[in-house]
């Protein structure tokens, strides 16, 4: 059975559909057979980030509503072999999807892929909760601003509140001047709690950007320290 990776964050714009998308394709890199499911309804982008937007014909609401098969929302990514992907829905849930329901496909996903990686909404709200039905891991995206330590600790303690414990960190658009000069947090002024957990850091580089506007994931291009950030996350999310 595969593990089911749920990838949130506790505000927007941290760069949490960046990290699924990369993060995916770095384990396929690596030799696993991963999939990517979009669980941000009505907001999705990552079939953008992708660069899948146009192969996108069955999305997951489909799947869980019995409009098709699983086989027929999975799109194979050909740059990343082992990668597939499952759109999210361009409209908001209606309320008939369950955290009972993803549970039942991601049990499903995980007799097929070796990581199943959910990229859920950002924030708390009803679309997390349902998301993260099939959870085994939880990983927080958080970058250095104050806004976002304080959105992250509080749905790290609404998650604990709710009895998941495997949660863990990436710090991303790590910029290390800021941070050494006081005009970002550093590490010691993030709680307890998410510093003892971090699996990862993500340095600030405009070509992230560029790499998502043009739908190829940064890694892609190897032997970048980008692409050595991920690779090192890979390895640690493969002892979790």
């Amino acid at each position: 059975m595969g593990k089911t990776i749920v990838i949130a964050s506790g505000k927007g714009g941290t760069g949490k559909t960046m990290f699924s998308a990369n993060l995916g394709a770095t384990l396929a890199g690596n030799g696993h057979k991963v999939v990517l499911v979009d669980m941000d309804t009505g907001l999705r982008n990552l079939d953008l980030y992708l660069g899948l937007e146009n192969n996108v014909v069955y999305d997951v609401c489909d799947v869980l509503n019995g409009v098709c098969r699983i086989k027929q929302a999975l799109i194979k990514d050909k740059r990343f072999p082992g990668l597939f992907f499952m759109a999210a829905s361009p409209r908001p849930d209606d309320g008939e999807i369950t955290p009972l329901h993803v549970k039942v496909l991601c049990d499903k996903l995980s007799e097929i892929f070796d990581y199943v990686i959910i990229d859920a909404p950002a924030g708390l709200d009803d679309g997390l909760a349902i998301a993260l039905g099939g959870a085994d891991e939880v990983i927080l995206v958080i970058t250095p601003e104050f806004s976002s330590i304080r959105d992250c600790d509080t749905v790290s303690m609404t998650l604990r509140e709710q009895g998941i414990t495997n949660i863990h960190y990436i710090l991303n658009k790590v910029n290390v001047k800021l941070m050494k000069s006081g005009l970002a947090p550093s590490l010691s002024e993030f709680p307890r709690e998410i510093t003892e957990r971090i699996i990862g850091l993500v340095q600030f580089d405009e070509n992230i950007h560029i790499s998502t506007n043009m739908g190829i994931p940064i890694v892609f291009k190897k032997d970048t320290y980008i692409w050595n950030n991920f690779k090192k996350i890979a390895a640690r999310v493969e002892q979790l």
